[in-house]
């Protein structure tokens, strides 16, 4: 027999599973929401009884209680948040969206904390939903977010579930196009600097990165990881040269790891693109600071930011929005090919 006691243990989050649907579906079918269909409706009843699944009366109160506030969750240091000019796009696209609703937005920069004050804040009700920005493996504090709130990724998770929403950019096929546009210039030694392999991103990358190669039967003759940083270019390039590598090419993953790249390459004597092209990823504004200007993956930041704006608003509406949104990219051509 199923007491009381194992009842109540029964979270949202199995029901929703067991349903084949959303938390948020379970979420509208619990409060009375008419904004569910037929057969959702069934399959989320059906497994209410099957678990025997009891609301949370006091969550359910709160979870009415709207605060029209949600949380940007950035883990990482404030350096690289306020040095990297993609948050800045991603932020502004945010914001646009915000603009033009009731909601007001919430930043949390959660590297010097394992989550733990971010956490207990977001999970005291103090916001609506949240959406997550440039998360890593070690990230494990954004699964107690997401169990209480609805949550929308700024690229894949790093653990994907059939219910996650995010939006991304197509990282590996920009990365293998970037490739592709140094082979075609001619270049057969081509090294990568990489973000971190903690980060989708970083993986997917260097992935297209190696498949363009792969396509062409050549090997990459160096990868070193740059951390998606200006100074991580520059140690990674370091490393490359001090090796005894000598690439005609580099694709790096980012415009900030290029412009370290670049600087390190013309103190050892070496110019860009005569002696190695360069390709990097963003198209930010330090693509056209840097001498040559920088031929760069343009990934459309503003309108990601915009995406899962409305993503969330969705979410919090009741609306059900696709689970995945993937946004292009775009070679930008100037002076380092």
């Amino acid at each position: 027999m199923t007491t009381d006691a194992t009842r109540t243990t029964v979270t949202i989050e199995e029901v929703a599973a067991t349903a084949g649907v959303s938390r948020s579906t379970v979420s509208r079918v619990v409060n009375g929401s008419t904004a569910v269909s037929p057969a959702a409706l069934e399959a989320v009843q059906r497994a209410i009884a099957e678990l025997n699944y009891v609301p949370n009366r006091a969550a359910r109160s709160l979870a009415s209680r709207q605060t029209h506030a949600m949380a940007l969750i950035v883990p990482e240091d404030t350096t690289r948040f306020f040095g990297d000019p993609f948050f800045a796009s991603v932020v502004s696209g945010i914001n646009s969206r915000l603009s033009r609703s009731d909601y007001v937005l919430n930043l949390f920069i959660a590297s010097d904390d394992p989550g733990d004050k971010t956490t207990s804040y977001v999970r005291s009700g103090a916001v609506d939903g949240a959406i997550v920005v440039s998360h890593h493996t070690s990230d494990t504090f954004i699964d107690r977010i997401a169990a209480v709130i609805p949550v929308v990724y700024g690229g894949r998770p790093v653990r994907e579930r059939e219910r996650d929403y995010y939006v991304d950019v197509d990282n590996r096929r920009g990365a293998y196009e970037a490739t592709i546009h140094l082979i075609e210039s001619g270049r057969r030694h081509i090294a990568t600097i990489s973000g971190p392999i903690t980060m989708p991103a970083g993986v997917d990358r260097v992935q297209g990165f190696r498949e363009a190669l792969a396509d062409h039967g050549l090997a990459e003759v160096a990868a070193e990881d740059g951390g998606f940083t200006a100074d991580g270019g520059t140690i990674a390039m370091r490393r490359i040269l001090e090796s005894g590598v000598r690439p005609d090419a580099i694709f790096a993953a980012s415009d900030l790891m290029a412009q370290g790249a670049m600087a390190v390459l013309a103190a050892a004597g070496l110019r860009v693109p005569d002696d190695v092209a360069i390709v990097g990823f963003d198209d930010s504004p330090v693509a056209t600071s840097v001498t040559p200007r920088l031929t760069t993956m343009r990934q459309p930041s503003f309108a990601q930011g915009e995406q899962m704006a409305s993503m969330l608003i969705d979410l919090l509406a009741g609306r059900e929005p696709d689970h995945v949104t993937i946004l292009e990219t775009e070679l930008v051509v100037r002076d380092s090919v």
